[in-house]
């Protein structure tokens, strides 16, 4: 627990340093006045009206609406994608005193297999009363697995992953109460239900690494629940939810899975999320250096091997680009990763961005978290689809280690 407890310290001091070095570059630079053109921004919806030769709406605000996207692409964990993606911006109160809520839902099937459907929200009440903060999930899943701890070294490809299929059903729910104009603390549910697990490489004669964990901590490798409860503080200074250009956001959780609800078995976890970002200059705010540090630790009790922290196992399971979900996982997890926003066009129509991550993972076999880093990094494209809302569609390359890469679309901002 000691060991824990420090290196959790260590670990936040570093995204503090990296903060405050970052802020001082980031206020001298914004010091610096320079006057340019103010270009009228642009998106998809801009582009088509010219297209179709609409004329263009003169109307000085309007609201964000609901904007339904085909999903077609190609994900490294889930091969080739087909699907829909529903988004919608709602205001509850005045812009003043009350943050912008977004609604969303998905549904896919991929070529490996995987089918899911998936809501996510984050709604805000007038004044910023109470923030509502949901993601629930009913799939047929699968991943790619290597087993646990990070700098294993093992190469990307099927011949040396371990694939995994399970169903999953998720109900994360929690709620937040104001107490101060940038501090709230709540609580909530999380409810992971694993049926009908299934080891593609299992044996009478061999032993996966989802096998000998389970065999290890006593779980039935077949099927298995994590419900907990939470206890949660935030901070939130983000002048925009969805794509930021400054402020800070910090969620602190502890997790308490707990028997009597339906968990297999107990456990503690320490949780936390962290995400600051800078905007570079006054006039085009849209240069944005931007950080986060996503991290959870085993504090006690047994956490079954699918619900382990893991790349990707964020609530938008946006982490560890150039990785597929799960690539790395153990009882304790963190994550780090720094990326650099910049407009292409003028018109904001077009922008870019550059980034950079670094994972670390324990295992229940001695290795310790921070033990070892994996590192990526990539470069990736975001074309404005809605500029009421600051939606973006995401296309991004990244190259990890071990022979690992993809290319990775989604819809808004990483993080």
């Amino acid at each position: 627990m000691r060991t824990c407890l420090r290196r959790i310290s260590d670990s936040l001091i570093v995204v503090l340093f990296i903060c405050c070095t970052i802020q001082k570059q980031a206020s001298a630079q914004d010091s610096v006045k320079v006057v340019n053109r103010l270009v009228p921004e642009k998106d998809m919806s801009d582009v088509f009206k010219h297209i179709l030769k609409k004329k263009p709406d003169t109307a000085t605000a309007k609201p964000a609406g609901f904007a339904v996207l085909p999903s077609f692409g190609y994900n490294p964990s889930f091969g080739f994608v087909f699907g829909a993606k529903a988004a919608s911006g709602i205001q509850f109160g005045d812009t003043s005193n009350t943050s912008y809520s977004s609604v969303g839902v998905e549904a896919m099937y991929t070529s490996k297999g995987i089918i899911t459907v998936q809501a996510i929200h984050n709604i805000f009440t007038a004044g910023n009363q109470l923030n509502w903060q949901g993601n629930w999930q009913l799939s047929k899943f699968g991943i790619a697995d290597y087993g646990l701890g990070s700098g294993s070294g093992k190469s990307f490809g099927a011949d040396s992953s371990y694939p995994v299929k399970y169903g999953y059903i998720r109900i994360n729910q929690k709620v937040y109460k104001k107490i101060s104009k940038n501090l709230f603390v709540g609580g909530g549910v999380s409810l992971n239900f694993y049926p009908r697990i299934k080891d593609e490489k299992q044996s009478n004669t061999f032993n996966t690494p989802h096998q000998q964990y389970s065999l290890r901590n006593n779980f039935n490798p077949v099927k298995y629940n994590a419900n907990g409860l939470i206890a949660a503080l935030q901070y939130n200074t983000l002048e925009h939810p969805i794509r930021a250009y400054g402020g800070m956001y910090a969620e602190v959780n502890l997790r308490f899975n707990q028997t009597w609800i339906g968990s297999t078995k107990n456990a503690v976890q320490f949780q936390y999320d962290i995400r600051k970002f800078w905007s570079l200059g006054s006039i085009n705010p849209a240069h944005v250096i931007a950080v986060w540090h996503w991290a959870s630790y085993k504090l006690s009790g047994s956490i079954p091997y699918l619900e382990l922290p893991s790349t990707g196992s964020d609530n938008y399971k946006r982490s560890g680009r150039g990785y597929t979900i799960g690539r790395f996982k153990g009882p304790s997890f963190a994550y780090f990763e720094t990326e650099y926003r910049f407009p292409i066009t003028e018109n904001k129509l077009v922008s870019g961005v550059c980034f950079f991550n670094l994972s670390t993972a324990s295992t229940d076999t001695g290795l310790q978290i921070f033990s070892s880093f994996d590192k990526a990094l990539g470069a990736g494209l975001r074309i404005l689809f809605k500029k009421q809302s600051r939606s973006t569609l995401c296309i991004d390359f990244s190259k990890g280690q071990y022979g690992s890469s993809g290319i990775f679309f989604g819809l808004n901002e990483v993080f």
